[in-house]
């Protein structure tokens, strides 16, 4: 039995926000009907409440056992793989001509939060499967294509990333890992590689991994790292698998959470080097790469509303449920279900309100990528890819520790039921920890943003984002009364707080180089405290237009008004508190070499 149900009406909503209706419209898009969205999604929530949800608690419980370098995954794994690839859902966005449905993604991301609330450690299989035949659909060769796409895009094989090497953790400069040429066109690789997510499993017939290693001539630093596909079993001349390539499992981690997702150590070359095939030219491996990263820091942040929703959910069910005390002002004196309690009423409607805000700017970014690849003018592509470039770290980095704090905050609901296994809370908080940390912490995130995206240009694409933004909430507030005008009113007063505070960083750059990272962490939470403001006031205006047409659900559209109204009372005003932080710009340098001396 599933404890999870599908958000389906919020996600509806949420993606007609994003103009999911608009990218029917679209070159390359235009089986995207109405229609057909609809029964992806009610399929969807089928396969993910039905099929998912129920082997999450087995898999956080048994998890995979690795015996002699092989990988055994939990009961009901294996049936549900081979389920999920029979609907033909790894293929949801990928190329037609290689087997794929070329649908948006953001359609494809609303499907992710369903298989990530349900069952977290299962659905970074299928994710990273679809990140590694983007990366091979971009940058591979004519023949690679051929060969690992179709395989991938069916799920028959799975795809992982290889990054981190014991030494070299989010530093890739310091990557050892070797790459040989040989006389028969490929190269021979020998290595070590750690925190590989399904390195090993049982669940596909071969494993393609993506990996980063060193030519024995290349140049020192990250300008010397190339990308290579290394098969787990290497394809013969029909494509079928193979040899046994020279890759073996070593170990499986011990993890806080995810447990029923196996990571491996990966160890290459122990019998002569492992096989693989170059990617593109050599010494251009962590550009390639970072189309996977980007795209897997995009998915990381849907996984932590994901299972925040399964959090939730779980935590307001309890709530209900759990009768204890007495409602303050009852004069009955009747004991009452926890749900009436100010604080626990508090906490619920902060995970409700953060969670829809997360939800649509996560949407909003997906369909700003689709934009950027689909759209017919060039100068909205362009423009939907710079949003994206801004909105990537904000949504990895900003989701991710909200995730954290709202998996907290169903903990604190249960009390000291949360704290005891059995009840299910305390899984989603050590699942949902590992968000903040995997394809880049939230510091990386943070310094990407101000390094990358604000600093690099002098502020022209944040600040034209930042534009967009204010010039959409001034003309809801132009439109508005009541509530909506109190969101939209408040949403562009920290809109406006964010402009003030980019200026600063830019003015402090000017003087020292490390003065913006040391706030790149407040920055970070502004932008995405602002910028969900933003997206709720968009809400807010749609939810009073449908009341106001007698469109849709009435109930959904006072509660998504009041949920957008929570979030400016009392979301915002933390929003506020970033800024001020980035203000005051924390202690001198050279105090803090003396702190952590």
């Amino acid at each position: 039995m599933s404890d999870y149900t599908a958000p389906l009406a919020d996600l509806r909503f949420a993606l007609k926000q994003a103009g999911m209706d608009d990218l029917a419209s679209w070159p390359g898009f235009e089986d995207a009907s109405q229609d057909l969205v609809d029964a992806v999604l009610e399929e969807a929530s089928k396969f993910a409440t039905q099929v998912l949800a129920p082997i999450n608690r087995e898999g956080d419980q048994a998890g995979p056992i690795v015996r002699d370098g092989e990988v055994t995954t939990a009961a009901g794994w294996k049936e549900a793989y081979d389920r999920f690839t029979e609907g033909g859902w790894t293929g949801l966005v990928l190329d037609p001509k290689y087997g794929g449905q070329g649908l948006p993604q953001t359609l494809a991301c609303a499907v992710q939060e369903m298989w990530d609330a349900a069952n977290m450690a299962f659905g970074l299989c299928p994710m990273l499967s679809q990140t590694a035949a983007e990366a091979i659909s971009l940058r591979g060769s004519e023949s690679q294509k051929a060969l690992f796409l179709p395989n991938l895009i069916s799920g028959k094989w799975t795809g992982t990333m290889n990054l981190t090497e014991p030494q070299a953790g989010s530093d890739l400069a310091a990557v050892r890992t070797r790459a040989v040429a040989t006389e028969e066109g490929h190269y021979r690789l020998s290595g070590q590689k750690i925190f590989i997510t399904y390195g090993e499993h049982d669940l596909a017939e071969n494993i393609i991994h993506l990996v980063l290693a060193r030519t024995p001539d290349a140049p020192a630093g990250i300008k010397g790292i190339s990308l290579f596909i290394v098969p787990k079993f290497i394809p013969d001349e029909k494509g079928n698998p193979g040899e046994r390539n020279d890759v073996r499992c070593v170990s499986l981690e011990h993890k806080l959470g995810i447990h029923g997702s196996p990571t491996a150590v990966l160890s290459y070359g122990d019998n002569g080097g492992a096989v693989g095939y170059l990617v593109g030219e050599e010494n251009r491996g962590l550009e390639y790469m970072f189309i996977m990263m980007n795209r897997a820091r995009h998915a990381v942040g849907i996984e932590s509303y994901a299972i925040a929703e399964r959090a939730y959910q779980r935590a307001l069910q309890f709530s209900r449920e759990r009768v204890q005390g007495r409602v303050v002002g009852d004069i009955s004196g009747e004991r009452a279900a926890i749900a009436h309690h100010p604080d626990v009423q508090r906490m619920l409607l902060s995970m409700r309100s953060r969670i829809e805000a997360m939800r649509a700017l996560s949407l909003y970014t997906a369909a700003a990528a689709d934009r950027a690849s689909h759209h017919p003018d060039v100068t909205e592509r362009e423009r939907g890819q710079r949003q994206v470039e801004v909105l990537i770290p904000v949504v990895k980095g900003w989701n991710s520790e909200v995730g954290n704090e709202i998996t907290g905050l169903a903990l604190q609901v249960h009390g000291g039921m949360g704290y005891i296994e059995e009840t299910g809370a305390a899984q989603h908080y050590r699942d949902a920890r590992i968000t903040t940390i995997y394809e880049g912490t939230t510091g990386i995130q943070a310094a990407d943003l101000v390094g990358r995206k604000l600093l690099r240009d002098g502020g022209q694409m944040v600040q034209e984002l930042i534009g967009t933004m204010g010039q959409e909430l001034e003309s809801i507030t132009a439109n508005a009364n009541g509530a909506v005008k109190e969101v939209s009113v408040s949403a562009t007063a920290l809109v406006e707080s964010l402009a003030r505070t980019t200026a600063t960083l830019l003015d402090c750059a000017t003087r020292s180089p490390r003065a913006p990272y040391l706030n790149s962490f407040s920055y970070l939470m502004l932008w995405g405290v602002a910028a969900g403001g933003w997206q709720m006031a968009r809400a807010a205006a749609a939810a009073q237009r449908a009341l106001d047409t007698g469109e849709g659900d009435e109930a959904f559209s006072r509660a998504k008004l009041l949920s957008c109204l929570y979030y400016a009372r009392q979301v915002l005003p933390h929003g506020e508190a970033y800024a001020q932080a980035v203000g005051a710009q924390g202690l001198p340098e050279q105090d803090l070499a003396e702190l952590v001396s």
